[in-house]
């Protein structure tokens, strides 16, 4: 009987190796030819290692190309947005699962709407609200669309409707104002979802590509995705730069990924069977 069992799991989990091998196969050849000598990608057959590993062409993208001030400015945007994001979005949530105001429900509904509204369409009228504002060109400009979303309103959402109404009440009735009841009650519970949130946040802030390329006009202001979409027509035919530009770009999202992937299966998990 646990022979019949185990033949079945054993299946599955080949299945599953093999299919986390076939995505984790692109990335590998990635780093692995940003650390091939100059060329060494294109010959064939083409090459799984680099025969001379080398770190040249980082070296290159940080002396010669100064990507590392689009790096930069691709950081603080990232960790920036998703610090007022995380605010932003648990007020509103919070806002719209626990307190008591007219048409609350209505108006939630009316937001929900917006999911089915591509993000494309609002683009022109947004640009000319933040040219308006004076902001093109200037980090506060990149940052707006991020900074609250419907979808982090949502997750908020469903997730503080679990949270017991007779521990908000009892702080009520203590004499905690609604601030306080946010910060030291409601803040510490949404955790596993704020984690959750951030990580999606951080992620779609740093691989923004299109909304930096039309709000930012300064080539100092760049982010890096822009900067090396600007930077692939000049060395189109440099293979391991542009991969050491690509690893450049997606290591910073892995890392904290993997670091808070435990925090971030709980936080969807929790959220999806909240009622």
């Amino acid at each position: 009987m646990k022979r019949r069992r185990a033949v079945p799991r054993l299946l599955l989990n080949l299945g599953l190796g093999l299919a986390a091998l076939a995505t984790a196969a692109p990335l590998l050849w990635m780093v692995s030819v940003s650390l091939m000598p100059m060329g060494e990608a294109n010959i064939l057959p083409p090459r799984l290692l680099p025969s001379r590993p080398t770190l040249e062409h980082y070296r290159e993208i940080f002396t010669q190309l100064d990507l590392g001030r689009s790096f930069w400015n691709t950081a603080v945007l990232a960790v920036s947005s998703t610090a007022v994001s995380l605010l932003l979005n648990s007020l509103a949530g919070y806002a719209f699962a626990k307190l008591r105001f007219r048409g609350r429900d209505r108006l939630f509904a009316a937001l929900l709407l917006g999911l089915v509204v591509p993000a494309q369409i609002g683009m022109l009228p947004l640009f000319l609200i933040v040219k308006n504002l004076g902001l093109v060109n200037t980090y506060l400009g990149a940052m707006i669309p991020t900074l609250t979303s419907i979808s982090g309103i949502f997750l908020i959402r469903q997730f503080a409707q679990s949270l017991p109404d007779e521990l908000l009440d009892a702080a009520r009735v203590d004499g905690a104002s609604e601030v306080r009841i946010y910060a030291t009650i409601v803040l510490p519970l949404l955790r596993p979802i704020l984690v959750t949130l951030a990580v999606l946040t951080f992620v779609g802030s740093w691989n923004d590509f299109l909304w930096p390329l039309i709000v930012l006009a300064g080539e100092d202001r760049y982010t890096l995705t822009v900067a090396l979409a600007n930077l692939s027509g000049e060395h189109v035919q440099d293979t391991e730069l542009m991969m050491a530009g690509a690893v450049l770009t997606i290591a910073p999202i892995l890392l904290p990924f993997f670091a808070l992937q435990r925090h971030y299966v709980e936080g969807l998990l929790l959220g999806s069977v909240k009622e």
